[in-house]
């Protein structure tokens, strides 16, 4: 920190860094489709453009995360890495009522990634790995499932 300041003498935001935004692209190692993706997903979902509908839901892995937004019909849970480099495993455990579904920790339900496409039948408690390279987050929106 500069003597008199907030500011760090060294602050990346102050400094100019040459990027070959092309090789990212050639080498796909660019996040700009992902980015695309989730906006286009968060303009989809009217869960997803309000403030004050967000619900944490308990996961046993401190380097995961996983929260949900509803608004009336509309349901997206998330559940992501946190580290950028090591694959990560969980159980989440969801709160049902804050999902719109009935409290039944046996009753199914299907949810479908909006990232890859992916469909599965989950419950209350739910096994997740999540490799940060491959696939750092699900992006759930939710169907019933009778059984």
């Amino acid at each position: 920190v500069r003597p008199g300041s907030e500011e760090y003498r060294d602050s990346e935001k102050y400094q100019y860094r040459p990027r070959d935004w092309e090789a990212a692209d050639r080498d796909n190692t660019t996040i700009a489709p992902l980015i695309t993706q989730l906006n286009t997903l968060r303009n989809a979902h009217p869960a997803l453009q309000l403030l004050r509908n967000l619900n944490f839901h308990y996961i046993d892995q401190p380097e995961l995360l996983a929260f949900s937004k509803r608004h009336m019909d509309d349901v997206v849970l998330a559940v992501v890495n946190l580290n950028p480099h090591q694959p990560r495993e969980a159980t989440v455990h969801l709160d049902l009522t804050a999902l719109g579904l009935p409290d039944d920790p046996d009753r199914p339900f299907t949810v479908h990634d909006e990232l890859d496409g992916s469909t599965y039948t989950w419950r209350k408690a739910n096994y997740v790995y999540l490799d940060p390279h491959l696939r750092p987050a699900h992006i759930f929106t939710f169907r019933s499932s009778e059984s």
